[in-house]
């Protein structure tokens, strides 16, 4: 619900700020940026702190962030609210992960797409809670255009936009930030409660008890995997953060079907990565990541060639969205099959995903100002499918040769082995047959 919440309320944001979305588009490095420190912060700490009071801290933290969120008056205190949702989100989703495969190894797929479906399930619910429950009706006017200037406004309210903080003119965006803000506080009440009962250490003994693999291309691995979530994660918050906005200026919807059109996304993908619990079952992380890698490649190519039809946009992104709800887990989970993941290694390929986070949507923010006529969000979005794509068959082609090629030197030398012993027992017999005529010969 922290991250999703952004893009429905970025115009409102960007207004209170006195700033367009294209030259705000800062603020997606900045909680990129702070994703990336609680992904590094996460790693190093999750292993030598315990880990409730580290995620309660980091919930505290955000809600802290998102009571003050929609008072900033000012651009660089509003990035530096939410480079603290970053760093949270960061912490949780390190923290997160490894506390999975802790538990449950490589075994533990169905909970690892029931761990990420609620945040699906935050996603789909953020912009319904900032659009439709609460209603910001502030109009968009001309914010939304490249050409739009902070000195177009009248004297009052460059005054009000110097100060830091103010109240916004629409209450019903504080009312969003601050309901989810208690949901989190309340959260954190709970994680701190599970800090009395002092069980995170049960977990070392689980992982030992394990016993840890380690592939023999085990950086390259993790460096591909690291370019894999860079493109993946990338793609999912630029369409995330930019359909609102696209369907607004580009396609032309009002901001009430915009929101609609958010939330099929998110839903999409927070019901696809619902029954993806249940398909972890049966199907091997392997196989869920080639049917996301062929569903986002067939949607996006639809999204490019129709990007003025609005029928196109909604069906294209609920398929977007359902094809890309299982890839992150699942990525998580198969790598888990061939290499033991601890809290750094798991802190690498997280990172990667953050840079993805932070490069993509301000490339995207930055060129949409410039070509404001070209579908720049799509583009990107199909780009970003055709690279994980080929990404995938790289990464499984390097995961399993380390895993074939002992087994054929094993089978060889044990042919071998076995050759030379019945050779030697051989030798043995006739050497005994002949001792024992030797002895025969003497005796006589």
């Amino acid at each position: 619900m922290t991250v999703a919440i952004l893009g429905p309320t970025f115009q409102d944001l960007a207004r209170n700020v006195n700033r367009n979305i294209s030259s705000l588009s800062e603020i997606f490095v900045g909680r990129a940026l702070g994703y990336l420190s609680g992904s590094v912060i996460g790693g190093v700490l999750f292993d030598c702190m315990n880990h409730f009071l580290l995620l309660g801290l980091s919930m505290l933290a955000t809600t802290a962030g998102l009571y003050l969120t929609p008072f900033c008056k000012a651009a660089k205190v509003l990035i530096t609210m939410i480079s603290v949702f970053g760093v949270s989100f960061g912490i949780l989703d390190t923290g997160g992960n490894v506390l999975i495969l802790a538990l449950w190894g490589d075994r533990g797929a169905p909970h690892m797409q029931a761990l990420h479906f609620s945040f699906a399930l935050g996603a789909f619910l953020a912009p319904l809670l900032a659009k439709l429950a609460w209603g910001t009706t502030a109009p968009a006017g001309n914010h939304t255009e490249p050409g739009w200037h902070p000195g177009a406004l009248n004297s009052s309210s460059e005054a009000h936009a110097r100060s830091l903080f103010g109240v916004p003119d629409d209450m019903n965006l504080v009312w969003a930030y601050a309901s989810i803000g208690t949901y989190i506080l309340a959260v954190s009440v709970f994680l701190f409660a599970l800090l009395c009962k002092k069980s995170s250490r049960q977990t070392k003994s689980t992982v030992s008890a394990q016993g840890s693999r380690r592939a023999q291309h085990h950086k390259a691995l993790l460096c591909l995997l690291f370019l894999f979530f860079f493109f993946y994660v990338g793609a999912e918050v630029t369409y995330g953060s930019y359909i609102f906005s696209f369907a607004t200026t580009h396609v032309g919807m009002e901001e009430s079907q915009a929101a609609g059109l958010n939330s099929v996304f998110w839903g999409t993908f927070a019901a696809c990565r619902g029954l993806a619990i249940f398909f972890a079952r049966y199907l091997q992380p392997g196989a869920m990541i080639v049917l996301s890698n062929v569903g986002s490649l067939v949607s996006c190519l639809f999204l490019v060639l129709f990007d003025k039809s609005p029928l196109c946009l909604w069906i294209a992104s609920a398929v977007y969205g359902a094809s890309m709800a299982s890839t992150f887990p699942s990525g998580v989970s198969w790598i888990e099959q061939y290499t033991t993941i601890n809290g750094k290694s798991a802190a690498f390929f997280v990172i990667g995903g953050a840079l993805g986070e932070m490069a993509i949507p301000a490339i995207i923010g930055s060129l949409q100002g410039q070509y404001p006529d070209l579908p720049v969000v799509l583009y990107t979005c199909l780009v970003s499918a055709v690279f994980t794509a080929i990404l995938f068959p790289v990464m499984y082609k390097l995961a399993t040769l380390p895993l074939d090629h002992p087994k054929k030197e094993k089978t060889s030398t044990t042919r071998g082995q076995k050759k030379l012993f019945s050779r030697f027992i051989l030798y043995n017999k006739k050497e005994q047959r002949g001792r024992c005529r030797e002895m025969e010969v003497w005796s006589e």
